[in-house]
């Protein structure tokens, strides 16, 4: 039996003795740890961990992390890193002063990422996805949910969908997929909205669950996308073909979409940058996860989620990259954390949580992923020395993940 030792840690944390579903309100604010530890692997599990005193003194493959840091690897539930060009020039057109909106109605946004995937052949996005897939393993993610949605049509949702299952076989990062055909509404479909969601739930997903392409679910709920009433519909679609929802809602306006996808169990509801209080107490009666993507709102400069007022009225929180061509040209989780801190207020010790156990359980990974325990996976990042846990959001421009580990392989 191969075994990987990694010993003298500084500092290892999130460790656990069995997994844990979530951290949600002021637990939030804990992250259990044990200072100068190891951790022992064995057929790419973690087999043992605990303090040196204990520590094993044989191993195949030894690692020293003296003055180190180690914590599970990110656990990314929200990208869409499937796509097949940049948008730059978008990027340029909002610092002259044009809105998201404005450059959606103009054909810009979704609907020019899609034109752009139509055309591109299914071989050459598969190369572009994983190069960005070896990217945020190099930032220190273990797992990663990827949505469709930059197709918007029959052959290019799929070709999307069938990338992203090419990406699982050849990874060993744990990857979740997601059915993201509700990410706008095409063209030709602005005088029959209807035309377009009938050709998701009779065409697409009929297509999808028979060649079991996704894991999930999801809709665009907001402002100038889909509305309640659609969501509803598309959901209900989904759910009868075996996928389970998740919401992209209240990015834009106060949408309605959190309702909506707690009512009908969304794992997760995501961006959320606007959410009052008739939300919170949504989410505080659900098992559904509230997932901020600040850099979304840094590189867009719309409102911050309220991630304070939330975790404060006993909420549990994720953190994810949005990794996207639109609003987030970025899958730099340790950059999230930063902005969490910083935007958001909240905690060196509940972003750590927020991008970890509670990533995890948005991507229903949370019993092999997520935390320092016997018998999970062993994802693990060891950072280069750190002064304290903090120095980690605080030096937000440096590159600070030394090691990554991937069920139980360095790479």
């Amino acid at each position: 039996m191969s075994t990987y030792l990694i010993r003298n840690i500084q500092q290892l944390y999130q460790v656990a003795d069995s997994p844990r579903k979530w951290v949600k309100g002021s637990e939030m604010k804990e992250l259990p740890s044990i200072e100068n530890a190891y951790v022992l692997i064995e057929k790419n599990r973690i087999a043992d961990f605990g303090t040196m005193e204990n520590c094993p003194e044989r191993a195949d493959q030894i690692l020293d992390a003296t003055g180190k840091t180690a914590m599970p690897s990110w656990c990314d539930s929200h990208t869409h890193i499937v796509y097949a060009a940049s948008r730059e020039g978008e990027f340029v057109d909002r610092i002259k002063g044009l809105s998201y909106e404005e450059i959606a109605r103009r054909g810009g946004g979704i609907l020019n990422s899609a034109r752009r995937l139509q055309d591109t052949p299914e071989e050459v996005l598969l190369e572009q996805a994983y190069k960005r897939l070896q990217e945020i393993i190099r930032f220190g993610t273990g797992a990663v949910e990827i949505k469709s949605g930059y197709g918007l049509t029959y052959e290019s949702e799929l070709k999307m969908l069938r990338v992203i299952q090419q990406l699982k076989k050849m990874s060993k990062v744990t990857i979740k997929a997601t059915f993201l055909g509700a990410h706008a509404i095409p063209q030709q479909y602005w005088n029959d909205r209807q035309q377009y969601i009938q050709l998701i739930i009779n065409k697409m997903l009929p297509a999808i669950a028979e060649q079991q392409l996704a894991d999930y679910i999801d809709v665009f709920c907001d402002k100038g996308f889909f509305t309640v009433a659609e969501t509803a519909q598309i959901l209900e679609a989904g759910i009868k073909y075996g996928l389970k929802p998740k919401i992209h809602a209240n990015e834009l306006a106060n949408s309605g979409g959190i309702q909506v996808g707690v009512k009908y169990g969304a794992r997760s509801v995501d961006h959320l940058e606007y959410t009052g209080d008739a939300e919170i107490d949504c989410l505080l009666a659900s098992e559904t996860m509230p997932t901020l993507l600040p850099s979304t709102a840094f590189f867009l400069g719309i409102p911050y989620a309220p991630a304070r007022k939330m975790i404060d009225a006993g909420l549990p929180v994720a953190l994810a990259t949005d990794y996207n061509p639109g609003s987030t040209p970025s899958g730099r989780m340790s950059f999230v954390l930063s902005l969490a801190c910083l935007k958001m207020k909240m905690l060196p010790e509940e972003v750590i949580n927020a991008a970890t156990i509670n990533g995890a359980y948005a991507m229903e990974v949370q019993d092999e992923l997520g935390c320092i325990c016997k018998g999970n996976k062993a994802n693990l990042l060891i950072t280069k020395p750190l002064s304290s846990l903090a120095y980690l959001p605080y030096s937000f421009g440096s590159d600070l993940i030394d090691t990554v580990i991937v069920e139980g392989e360095k790479l």
